[in-house]
């Protein structure tokens, strides 16, 4: 996997190694940064509500929210899927009504499309003025349905990411860089290899 922000900077990986970090603190806050820049210049004659999905984009909201010199309302919805086709509701929904309103739909990462497809198909319904999407990352190789993806922080390969918003077993959500699991059963093996390398404690979650 070889990060690319949308100025086509690149990092470059390890590929023995079983954990690497693929954009570092730094590099998260200069995109961010400029994401936020662009979208509060775009928004720039109206107060939008930005609306992050739980519970990855969390991290990015909050950076991004900081980032953006404007008024802006912050909301939170999550999504729940289920059924062998993999149908998306909402499981906590928005708490402000969006007739009229221009939407900015935060997520941490958008993969085969399928999710944000039908997240915005719900939101169009609320007949909103506009919507769009702000991704922190994009795995654009994965992608099965076109879908609008405004803005994005960086387009990324296939492999298992880390930190920032992105999980494994509910855990590292909380790292401030991001990082890329080359070998996923080493992770699941020995969690523990993984937690030394990124910050002190125990890797394992009481009573699982």
């Amino acid at each position: 996997m070889v990060p690319v922000d949308n100025a086509g900077h690149h990092w470059g990986i390890g590929l023995n190694e079983p954990f690497v970090e693929v954009v570092s603190e730094a590099d998260l806050q200069r995109r961010v940064a400029q994401l936020g820049g662009e979208i509060a210049d775009d928004y720039r004659e109206t107060v939008p509500v930005v609306i992050g999905v739980l519970k990855g984009s969390l991290p990015f909201l909050a950076d991004l929210s900081r980032a953006m010199d404007s008024t802006i309302q912050i909301d939170f919805l999550s999504l729940t899927r289920f059924g062998e086709e993999g149908r998306v509701s909402i499981a906590m929904d928005v708490s402000v009504p969006l007739r009229g309103r221009d939407v900015l739909i935060v997520e941490d990462i958008v993969d085969t499309g399928l999710t944000l497809a039908a997240l915005r198909r719900m939101l169009e319904t609320r007949d909103p003025n506009s919507i769009r999407t702000v991704a922190l990352l994009d795995k654009a190789p994965r992608r099965i349905v076109d879908v609008d993806l405004e803005y994005r922080g960086f387009e990324v390969g296939d492999e298992f990411l880390l930190g920032y918003g992105l999980d494994w077993a509910g855990l590292y959500r909380n790292l401030r860089s991001l990082w890329a699991v080359m070998d996923l059963a080493a992770l699941a093996e020995n969690p523990e290899e993984f937690s030394a390398k990124v910050h002190r404690g125990p890797a394992s979650i009481p009573g699982q």
